[in-house]
């Protein structure tokens, strides 16, 4: 009798304890299904901010038309303007997911800040500046005709926050014609508003990115400075350190050296690095 008693015990505690580890292991299914629903969730709702040089917009809207469709649950937030006042705004806690500049020393500042680590970030795009004029005057053949007393105003970014402006007044002045348009200089925002000013004929002329003047039919490129006459123009791109997406953020930026994201570039007339 005592033994059978010790028998139905052990066996009621057996079949105790294999109740118990069903219930927890169906526990541990519910809390992991959980948590990539959860993840899941998440996923679907990101929205990555990206501060872009103007002249990179063109090139940007097909990318991200691209990217969306094949990522559905990304959405892509693009701000453009001056890269200098991105990374002014950025280094002032602007919520920045990527920063894709027209200048390395912009860049460079957010690095040495600690906003982008070395790791997460590359020079990936090149580009060349050129003078512009409306389609239709054909008076302005170069930069040396700039000088001439006809030519009233042109136009060039304010060199402080523009990469494009600086660029540029570096060239007129390794021209030795910087002292002698100086007066001239109608100072725009970003690159953009140059290309505007040239294209309405606010302006005899204006000094733009390649890629900004392709895109457009309304002026007409009348010289190319010489790549001696300016720092070389270098566009970095890098993933902002305190990125609430991080993962989203990098998978974006690997995206932009992918071999689609490359021929659109070099589409709208950007270089390699």
């Amino acid at each position: 009798m005592q033994k059978r008693f010790k028998f139905v015990s052990t066996l009621l505690f057996v079949l105790m304890f294999a109740v118990a580890c069903s219930n927890k292991e169906s526990a541990d299914q519910s809390s992991d299904k959980q948590v990539t629903q959860t993840a899941s969730e998440i996923k679907e709702n990101v929205e990555l901010t990206i501060s872009a040089a103007a002249s990179l917009k063109d090139a940007m809207d097909v990318i991200q038309h691209t990217y969306q469709e094949e990522h559905p649950e990304i959405t892509l937030k693009f701000n453009f303007g001056a890269s200098g006042s991105l990374q002014q705004q950025i280094s002032q806690g602007a919520p920045v997911d990527l920063f894709f500049s027209a200048a390395e020393d912009k860049f460079d500042l957010l690095v040495e800040e600690g906003n982008i680590a070395k790791e997460d970030g590359l020079d990936l795009l090149g580009n060349e500046l050129v003078l512009v004029v409306p389609k239709d005057d054909q008076s302005i053949k170069g930069f040396e005709d700039l000088v001439k007393a006809e030519v009233d105003k042109i136009s060039i970014g304010t060199p402080e926050t523009v990469p494009a402006g600086k660029y540029a007044k570096e060239s007129l002045e390794k021209m030795d014609i910087w002292k002698d348009v100086e007066s001239k200089v109608v100072y725009a925002k970003d690159v953009r508003q140059v290309l505007s000013y040239a294209e309405t004929g606010n302006v005899e002329a204006g000094i733009v990115y390649k890629t900004d003047a392709l895109v457009s039919d309304k002026v007409e490129i009348v010289a190319t400075a010489g790549p001696a006459t300016h720092i070389p123009i270098i566009y970095p791109v890098g993933i902002i350190k305190d990125s609430k997406h991080y993962g989203a953020a990098k998978e974006f930026y690997e995206y932009l050296q992918s071999d689609d994201a490359l021929k659109v570039f070099e589409e709208y007339g950007f270089t390699i690095k």
